[in-house]
């Protein structure tokens, strides 16, 4: 015996790396698929009815059974289970491959580590096999596992036997002892012939259809103790008829900047549809193939789960060069990658270029639709009625969305609408206890502490992130949200939070967060309605650079400039256009709302004119369709003084009974068309402002806690 030591790899580190599969059967399939494979190196392709494959599952019988006459009270002994073929054998070249674990030059898009399912699944597995080499017949028989006696010499494969035999025809024979899971073993001793074979068609129907005209030899056997109890095949008989075929492109994708978008490059997908009787098809499905094996699925949006059309179910096959190419070092994972996972990739993480799984799942429904009309019009009927609901209640249409594939066809308005609440229930009690114990963290900030500054801005921006703006049509639930941003900004104005009593710095950045999150272009999930109801309903950015910032999908300062304007724009080493105005919101007719947020104790007048500054870049530079001729600045701080203002910029007017500064009306000159534009502009505090919001909320606020006692 001759242990095979790993060459540059750990084998304690590297099989976990190499996950067990969920399905029971894995090492049963894997052993097969080498068979199979086997089969096609030995005959080829147009001999491979030749083949031969056999199954078998072996129990013992157990003394306590004598005198029992009902089998199904009998008590049987796991033994063993092996896989029998006539292929090409354990040659030379075949065990070189066995003994390195990612090997992949079997050219059958392999990666060599299907073994290992091997030994995730038993303690013991022999391969014994008898093959031609050198004009000579050999046996070869090896051991495979994970134990200690294995892994202490760094080997997971161990050569037992080595020599010239005679015999007749090369064949190969694996077996699978000692389950090391005990469910495994029992599942392994109770499984019939009948569920096996229905496993292995559904597992392998893809390759089955392709070579349903000359399939190997398969038979499949159980036995109790050397008595045959159970003989089945798998034969072409036995495999469905795929119903029918579509092939269809999906496009690459990469990313142009922070967005996703497709290039020309295409990939070729083939969907193969099975429609069987319900009480035989259990699910309807979309399933990923990847060399002949049925690994992952995807989605099926157009058809719920259990639901049959007519007393019958659907099944879809998805193939393609692609997936085979993504299949993982498991056999089955196919590697696939989210729109979601590619906007957050690491450099290097995935190629530049990659068919994303959100337009596999979209082109594969699609296709599904086309090809089945009855399938298209109940979804079209249930989309119909969803989107009459949603429009009539005003559903939050994030969970409409996530709820759309698993809502029935059949299903009445009553069904639906009660899925939708549910759902939000469910959404609403995480979010609100999230919220909670965001509050109970803030408040618990010690301002004594180096990073206090930077962690209150994270918890301040976590509290804003978490609350959703849902159904607007529900008071409870969204007044209920304006109450607790008004909490929040009353103590963080009024320094009532632990970390702000003991002398803290109130940032801009926290309360600028609050209202509208910088970085963001989302302007209806912002709290700009503390500044104004309106806001939240029109297009806007926050944080953004000038020169970056679109409108309508278009850049505002693209457009050819003078001489002239280039060196304004940049004279002085200002390079104007990278400034980063706080809040711009695009109302439409050629209006303009400007936001500038300064931090408590930042004396505002010395900034009066910077509202200015940029309704001035804003009406000469921008593109000529947009032609911003009508703005409104907001000016927002806490350290405002009357003489200050005034001082500085005379037209300013102050109103005791709100408690802020405006200037009605100011030219923001047009220096090359003469056409200019004008500018209403507000200096407001913080405090005003909670309590102008305090003031437009309090009929709701009272309405809620009223309905609450």
């Amino acid at each position: 015996m001759e242990y095979i030591s790993a060459r540059g790899i750990k084998y304690k580190n590297e099989i976990p790396t190499i996950r067990k599969k969920n399905d029971i059967l894995q090492p049963i399939y894997e052993a097969f698929t080498n068979a199979w494979e086997a089969i096609l190196t030995k005959y080829t392709i147009a001999y491979l009815n030749l083949g031969k494959i056999e199954i078998g599952f072996f129990v013992t019988d157990n003394p306590i059974n004598q005198g029992v006459d009902n089998a199904e009270d009998k008590i049987y002994e796991f033994a063993k289970i092996s896989v029998k073929d006539n292929g090409i054998g354990l040659t030379d070249e075949c065990y070189r491959r066995l003994t390195d674990l990612r090997d992949d030059s079997k050219n059958f898009s392999n990666k060599g580590t299907g073994r290992v399912q091997f030994i995730h699944f038993f303690d013991k597995t022999e391969i014994e096999s008898i093959y031609n080499e050198e004009h000579e017949t050999k046996r070869r028989k090896v051991s495979l596992s994970k134990n200690d006696a294995f892994l202490g010499r760094n080997a997971i494969l161990r050569l037992d036997v080595e020599e010239i035999v005679e015999a007749a025809e090369s064949e190969t024979i694996v077996t699978f002892t000692l389950p090391l899971d005990k469910k495994d073993q029992l599942y392994y001793t109770h499984i019939t012939a009948r569920e096996i074979q229905q496993a292995f068609v559904r597992h392998f129907l893809s390759r089955f259809c392709d070579n349903r005209d000359s399939l190997p030899q398969i038979s499949i056997k159980r036995y109790i103790g050397d008595n045959l109890i159970e003989d089945l095949s798998i034969s072409q008989q036995d495999i469905p008829t795929a119903d029918r075929e579509e092939q269809f492109t999906v496009r690459y994708s990469k990313l142009d900047g922070r967005k996703v978008v497709q290039t020309d490059n295409t990939e070729d997908f083939k969907l193969r549809s099975f429609v069987q009787p319900k009480d035989i098809l259990a699910e309807n499905g979309i399933y990923l193939v990847s060399k002949g094996e049925i690994a992952s699925n995807i989605p099926l949006d157009c058809l719920q789960k259990t639901e049959a059309i007519d007393g019958k179910r659907y099944m879809f096959l998805l193939s393609g060069k692609y997936i085979d190419e993504n299949d993982g070092d498991d056999r089955g994972n196919i590697r696939l990658i989210s729109q979601k996972e590619f906007k957050k990739r690491e450099e290097g993480l995935f190629p530049e270029e990659v068919i994303l799984l959100d337009d596999i799942q979209e082109e594969t429904n699609k296709t599904i639709g086309r090809l089945y009309q009855e399938i298209a019009n109940g979804n079209n009927e249930k989309l119909r009625k969803i989107e009459d609901l949603q429009r009539m209640f005003l559903l939050n249409p994030e969970t409409v969305e996530s709820l759309k594939s698993k809502i029935k066809t059949t299903a009445t308005d009553e069904d639906i609408l009660q899925a939708i609440y549910k759902s939000d229930a469910d959404i609403k009690a995480k979010q609100d206890a999230e919220i909670k114990q965001q509050i109970t963290e803030i408040e618990a900030l010690v301002p004594t502490d180096d990073d206090y500054q930077e962690k209150l801005k994270e918890k301040v921006n976590d509290f804003v992130r978490t609350i959703p703006l849902q159904n607007r049509t529900a008071l409870s639930q969204y007044v209920a949200r304006r109450r607790l941003v008004l909490e929040i900004f009353d103590k963080i104005l009024n320094r009532e939070l632990e970390n702000l009593r003991k002398g803290g710095r109130i940032d801009e950045d926290i309360l600028h967060n609050l209202i509208f999150q910088q970085s963001s272009e989302d302007a209806e999930s912002s709290d700009l309605w503390l500044i104004n109801e309106e806001y939240i309903y029109f297009k806007g950015v926050s944080e953004h650079r000038l020169v970056d910032i679109e409108y309508n999908g278009k850049k505002i300062f693209d457009k050819e400039f003078s001489d002239e304007d280039k060196r304004y724009l940049n004279s002085g080493k200002e390079r104007r256009l990278t400034k980063r105005p706080d809040i711009l919101l695009f109302p439409e007719e050629g209006k303009c709302i400007i936001i500038e947020f300064k931090a408590p104790d930042v004396n505002v007048s010395e900034h009066l004119t910077q509202i200015d500054f940029y309704a001035s870049l804003l009406r000469n530079y921008t593109i000529d369709e947009l032609q911003l001729t009508t703005f409104y600045g907001y000016l927002i701080g806490q350290n405002i003084e009357d003489r200050d203002v005034r001082g500085r910029v005379s037209r300013f007017e102050y109103s005791p009974r709100f408690n802020y500064w405006f200037r009605p009306s100011e030219k923001v000159i047009d220096f090359n068309r003469g056409n200019d534009g004008n500018i209403y502009t507000e200096i407001i505090k913080y405090s005003s402002l909670l309590d102008r919001a305090k003031l437009r909320n309090k009929i709701f606020i009272d309405k809620l806690e009223k309905g609450n006692q």
